[in-house]
């Protein structure tokens, strides 16, 4: 089907969770990891009669910052309103938000541009069963909820997964969130409409998508649905429609809300807030104090360190993988072998062995002393590349010494040729078919000899000399 006559537009809207102590209006506790239903809760943020909220200080902070960072006008005087609706999640019967006056207006991200960030309370967690039965986790309900509107200035899935991707990793750069999708803390919404004239289409809302894969792929498809419908002959609905990840489609939930369907008003319980009056959230002070952001590590990880683009988001991504390199980097001087080095098993090993770790508790097992003390045992062939994994495995898993590993196990790299002569003469006596295959010319036969001495040495035979044994009893 020819779609190139139809123009798709689309905003966004991104809910991050902050990285705070406290919940929005409360003292209950902020914690995402935690298991046991219902033990952060209080009176205050469970809406029961008479309790009064008051507003955490860092989440203005964090948001304050996030606007500066983007190079948004920052407000001097908001307010927060009740947002009205009735949900099982919502346990006060209304949302405390910004409606008229969000603390950020405008500002641009990846060229796409900004309308307003403000500061909201999270809902609960509902989780409904096959057996009818629904629950509700109200440690989540209160959590300090940023959330982010784009202009309609998007076109296609894949500029929209870019831009949530970028976000993800300012929030993590300025400390304001962790914004895992896969745990919640950061979840998309993505307004679409299809049109062949100027004039916008339809608008639909496709709520809580929770991976960048997920956003791209809800989109373009959400996308060939209007359109295909538009050339049917169809009008489109305004209403609210989920993604279903097995069917790989989106479905309608309900007729979509307007703002006034939620009957804002301020909020009679907190005060009106004019920023101007806090000294610490002056514009001037606020961008003073930013961090390095993402686009300029990027340049300067280029320029100092030649990485390549993958290997740079593994830092942009995340700040405690970056502070650990440069620390390591500082340490290598201007030795561009070994800090090539350092980035390749800080970008392959290191990362795949941490995947959902806490980074702090890698780095206290991993210190960067002994990493770079791995590195020069490398560099100076001392190990193998497999005997190099084996010990940062073991360094993963239990700290110590790259030395006293590598002694402890065996893995100082063997170069002793008769040594190596009778490991190679043992894996042929065990391999006569592949044997066969090698003097036969078969160049893979001979790289799996190579990897079987590997094995029967525990990583820590010269690979190089190794192979030439092979070649020297074989091919002559």
């Amino acid at each position: 089907m020819e779609t190139s006559e139809y123009t798709a537009t689309i905003g966004l809207e991104i809910h991050a969770e902050l990285k705070t102590q406290t919940k929005m209006f409360c003292n209950s506790r902020n914690d995402p990891d935690e298991k046991q239903p219902n033990v952060n809760v209080c009176p205050v943020c469970m809406g029961h009669p008479g309790t009064l909220p008051v507003i955490n200080k860092d989440a203005v902070k964090h948001v304050l910052r996030v606007g500066a960072a983007l190079d948004a006008k920052l407000a001097d005087f908001t307010e927060f309103d009740r947002k009205n609706y009735f949900y099982p999640d919502l346990p006060k019967g209304y949302q405390i938000s910004q409606f008229k006056y969000p603390l950020v207006s405008g500002g641009t991200l990846c060229d796409i541009a900004i309308t307003r960030i403000h500061l909201e309370e999270d809902a609960a967690r509902s989780s409904h069963g096959a057996d009818g039965y629904s629950l509700v986790d109200y440690n989540r309900a209160g959590v300090c909820l940023m959330e982010l509107v784009t202009e309609p200035v998007i076109h296609s899935g894949a500029a929209a997964g870019a831009f949530a991707r970028e976000l993800q990793a300012l929030l993590r750069t300025l400390d304001a969130s962790e914004a895992n999708m896969e745990k919640g803390e950061m979840r998309v919404e993505a307004n679409i409409s299809v049109s062949k004239t100027d004039k916008l289409g339809t608008k639909v809302e496709i709520k809580n998508l929770n991976s960048f894969r997920t956003v791209e792929r809800a989109i373009a498809y959400e996308i060939e649905r209007q359109t295909r419908a538009l050339e049917s002959g169809e009008k489109i609905k305004p209403e609210t429609r989920g993604w279903d990840e097995g069917k790989q489609k989106t479905f309608s939930q309900r007729a979509k809300e307007e703002s006034h369907d939620y009957r804002y008003f301020p909020d009679p319980d907190l005060p009106k807030l004019y920023l101007s009056e806090i000294p610490e959230f002056s514009e001037e002070v606020l961008r003073k104090r930013l961090p390095e952001l993402p686009a300029a590590k990027r340049e300067r990880y280029r320029r100092e360190f030649g990485m390549k683009a993958e290997d740079i988001e593994v830092f942009v991504v995340d700040s405690n993988f970056a502070l650990f390199f440069e620390s390591v980097a500082k340490r290598l001087g201007d030795d561009k072998k070994k800090i090539a080095l350092a980035v390749n098993y800080c970008t392959s090993d290191l990362v795949g062995l941490s995947h959902g770790e806490i980074k702090a508790s890698l780095f206290e097992r991993v210190t960067p002393a002994f990493f770079i003390a791995l590195i020069e045992m490398i560099s100076a062939n001392e190990l193998s590349s497999r005997g190099a994994k084996n010990i940062l495995e073991i360094m993963h898993r239990d700290g110590g010494d790259p030395h006293e590993i590598a002694l402890r196990e065996g893995l100082l790299q063997r170069s002793n040729s008769s040594e190596l002569e009778a490991i190679a003469r043992q894996i042929m006596e065990s391999n006569p078919s592949v044997v066969a295959e090698v003097k036969a010319g078969k160049a893979a036969a001979l790289q799996f000899l190579v990897g079987q001495g590997m094995k029967a040495s525990k990583g820590a035979a010269n690979p190089a000399l190794l192979q030439e044994l092979f070649k020297k009893f074989l091919i002559g």
